[in-house]
């Protein structure tokens, strides 16, 4: 088990330690495996759908500007041709699947690698379980000010949705809730502050844990 980490509470006072998983929190990084990670992830986010149209796909054309010979203008077959203005592009992108696979072993391994990099960086929260009673910005702001946490890019990992803090969220620039069960080495590494439930800490462990 690796140094325990101190539970604030929702005003930022420390209540309690608990332990991290070695297995999970504490391993060497692979920053390889890390890399192929966030990779995949973002060729996972493109839609593939950008297109262009050709010079057989654009309208008009079909006519011959000029005959072939005796004006003395260079020979045209098509008002649509690549260079001139109206025309088709002759290389543009077309619809493609941009999709990527990892095997679930090295999924794993990249996201205890990004785990284990936010605690040597000391990049990990622990906050009590907590809800809202009812939508507030200025609450959710409040207790991320409690724990010493005001511009910087943070990922809140909640273990179940909780509509409440979701939609007190919105507003905040910086802030990012996720599920427990959906982390992704690209979220963990994107934020600067990694602040965790202790329901979700749990669930982590439970999940992705050896």
């Amino acid at each position: 088990m690796l140094k325990a980490l101190a539970v604030s509470t929702r005003e930022g006072q420390k209540k309690k330690e608990v332990a991290l998983s070695a297995s999970l929190f504490g391993i060497e990084p692979n920053e390889h495996v890390m890399h192929e990670a966030v990779r995949t992830y973002l060729a996972n986010q493109r839609t593939g759908t950008v297109k262009t149209k050709t010079r057989s796909e654009v309208s008009g054309g079909g006519r011959k500007p000029w005959r072939q010979k005796g004006t003395g203008r260079a020979r045209i077959g098509s008002s649509r041709v690549a260079h001139w203005r109206g025309g088709g592009l002759a290389f543009g992108p077309r619809p493609r699947d941009h999709s990527m696979r990892l095997p679930k072993k090295i999924r794993r391994l990249a996201l205890r690698s990004a785990l284990s990099t936010k605690v040597a960086m000391d990049e990990i929260r622990i906050i009590e379980d907590f809800e809202l009673s009812s939508v507030s910005s200025k609450e959710m702001a409040c207790i991320l000010k409690n724990m010493g946490i005001t511009r910087e890019k943070t990922l809140l990992v909640m273990k179940d949705t909780d509509k409440m803090v979701l939609m007190s969220s919105r507003n905040i620039r910086n802030l990012k809730v996720g599920l427990a069960r959906e982390l992704n080495t690209y979220d963990l590494l994107h934020a600067e502050i990694v602040v965790m439930t202790e329901s979700a800490l749990g669930a982590v462990e439970e999940v992705f844990g050896e």
